[in-house]
Parts: structure tokens; C-alpha cells; sequence
């Protein structure tokens, strides 16, 4: 690589793909956070309503669906 305006330019462009990718980084644990208060939420309204029961298991084919269930 040559020094001078290119290299300037090509390092400060890495810095701000660097500044992004943590940007993006700590957007994606947000998500996360946000993802499992709505897994935890969703269980435990589908545990008050009777819907599903915890811990979750996969039916095997001698387990019936509740009436209305599909």
C-alpha cells in the first residue's frame, strides 16, 4: 500500500465499517434481550390461557390438540 490521501482514505473507511459493525453488533443483542421478553411473555400467557403446559415437548402422534387447536 502507498502512503499518503489513499491509505488516509482506506483507513478511515475501515474505521467506519469497524464503528458500524459494532453498532450493528449491539443492535443484534437488543434484539435478542427484546426477542426472549417476548418468548418468556408469549409462554406464560399460553400457560394462563391452558394452551400449552412447561416445560415445552414436541407431541408424538398418541398426544391429541386441544378443541379449536389445529
Amino acid at each position: 500500500m502507498t502512503d499518503g490521501p489513499g491509505k488516509d482514505h482506506w483507513e478511515a473507511e475501515l474505521r467506519m465499517l469497524r464503528q458500524e459493525l459494532q453498532e450493528l453488533r449491539a443492535e443484534q443483542k437488543e434484539m435478542a434481550t427484546a426477542i426472549n421478553q417476548l418468548v418468556t411473555t408469549f409462554r406464560a400467557l399460553a400457560t394462563h390461557l391452558g394452551i400449552a403446559s412447561e416445560p415445552y415437548s414436541r407431541k408424538t402422534a398418541n398426544d391429541r390438540d386441544l378443541r379449536g387447536f389445529a
